[in-house]
C-alpha cells in the first residue's frame, strides 16, 4: 500500500469519526411537548393492563391516573427526562362471607427519556440495602 493510499484511508476514516462524533454531540433532547404526551401514552397502556384481570378471579381493579410529572435532567444527554406516572387504584374482591372487600392503594411507577431508543424506559426501584 502507497503512503498516499495510507494517508487518504486516515484522512477518510477520521472525517467519518468526525461526522459521527458531531451527529451524537449535535443531537439536542426533545422538547418537553413532545415526551409528555409519549409518558401518557405510556400511562394509559399501564392503566389498561393493570385493569385487565382475570374474570375467574373475582377482582375488579380500577386505575385512575393521578398525575403525570416529567422533571427535566439537563446533565445527562443520553438521559434528558425523568418521568413519573402516579396512580390511584382501587380493588373490588368478591368473598363470601364478607361482601364486597375495597382495598384502595397508590402507585408510582419511574421512567427516564433514552435517546439512544428514543422512547422512555421503565425504571427499577432500587434494591433495598442489606
Amino acid at each position: 500500500m502507497t503512503r498516499e493510499r495510507t494517508a487518504g484511508i486516515v484522512v477518510l476514516a477520521a472525517a467519518l469519526l468526525g461526522l459521527a462524533a458531531c451527529g451524537r454531540m449535535g443531537s439536542k433532547a426533545p422538547a418537553r411537548e413532545v415526551v409528555t404526551p409519549l409518558l401518557q401514552k405510556e400511562a394509559n397502556d399501564l392503566k389498561a393492563g393493570g385493569e385487565k384481570l382475570d374474570p375467574v378471579l373475582g377482582v375488579k381493579a380500577t386505575w385512575t391516573i393521578a398525575g403525570i410529572d416529567v422533571t427535566e435532567r439537563p446533565n445527562d444527554p443520553d438521559q434528558p427526562w425523568a418521568g413519573a406516572i402516579r396512580f390511584k387504584i382501587r380493588s373490588e374482591t368478591r368473598d363470601m362471607d364478607r361482601g364486597v372487600i375495597v382495598d384502595e392503594f397508590d402507585r408510582s411507577f419511574d421512567y427516564v427519556y433514552s435517546m439512544a431508543l428514543g422512547k422512555w424506559i421503565f425504571q427499577l426501584p432500587p434494591s433495598p440495602a442489606p
